[in-house]
């Protein structure tokens, strides 16, 4: 786990608003750049940052390529926060 490269893919307001729509649920590119205005190439380059940091997974289905939220690095992200903070995470998955 790379945190430089999870604190450049956090730093955009844009990749912080795509983790928020991949935490509700899994979504193909397509349906990720319908709900912002931006172009294919730039969301595909947002997609690519939080891929590169291992926030992000993708998988192919058929002709698409569904994106959905790689959970064990953000937790394990909460977990060198807290560290940082000395303090123990809240009792969860984290405390393993």
């Amino acid at each position: 786990m790379s945190l430089n490269l999870i604190f450049k893919a956090l730093s955009d307001p844009i990749r912080r608003e795509i983790l928020q729509h991949l935490r509700r649920r899994d979504l193909t590119a397509g349906e990720i750049a319908a709900r912002f205005s931006l172009t294919w190439p730039t969301v595909s380059y947002h997609l690519q940052i939080l891929k590169e940091a291992g926030m992000v997974i993708d998988e192919r289905k058929g002709q698409n390529i569904v994106y959905s939220l790689n959970t064990s690095v953000l937790e394990d992200v909460i977990q060198v926060l807290f560290e940082f903070m000395n303090r123990k995470p809240p009792s969860s998955k984290l405390g393993k």
